[in-house]
């Protein structure tokens, strides 16, 4: 049971973690505010929201091997998979402000110059609607915990 419990509380750590620097993205990726050090920091962000993505999938895997409810109870289960498909939808669309941040990293190191305004407002639009997604998938778990 102890297990159990460190294992959540590890997966939900990732979970506040993806949370806190995916919002920090969003408030930062605007033109109007955006200057060499907010490029930077953007980059610096995504790596750490990275990491917490990588944390949260280790996590889950861990609780679905190890957990205490067991492989086959969480691939029997609809809103797993739903909880699952639009986890990977998320993913997906980190990808694009991921390359898109680095592209701006490395063009403002080359030439010093900042991506311009349509750029900046597509890759805010992508973070904000992986922002929105998230608590939808926090609304499926909670369905799902309590037997839907």
């Amino acid at each position: 049971m102890t297990l159990e419990a460190v294992l959540a509380a590890l997966h939900m750590v990732a979970i506040l973690t993806l949370v806190v620097f995916l919002s920090s993205q969003a408030a930062l990726c605007r033109i109007e505010w955006l200057n060499a050090a907010v490029v930077e920091r953007l980059a610096r962000l995504d790596a750490i929201y990275a990491a917490a993505a990588m944390a949260l999938v280790a996590t889950g895997l861990a609780r679905v091997f190890f957990g205490v409810k067991g492989m086959s109870w969480y691939v029997s289960q609809p809103m797993f998979h739903f909880k699952i498909t639009l986890v990977v939808a998320i993913a997906i669309l980190s990808i694009f402000p991921t390359i898109a941040f680095r592209r701006w990293l490395r063009k403002l190191r080359a030439d010093g110059t900042l991506p311009d305004a349509r750029e900046v407002a597509r890759v805010r639009r992508l973070v904000m609607l992986q922002a929105h997604a998230i608590p939808v998938v926090a609304v499926i778990a909670v369905f799902w915990a309590r037997g839907w």
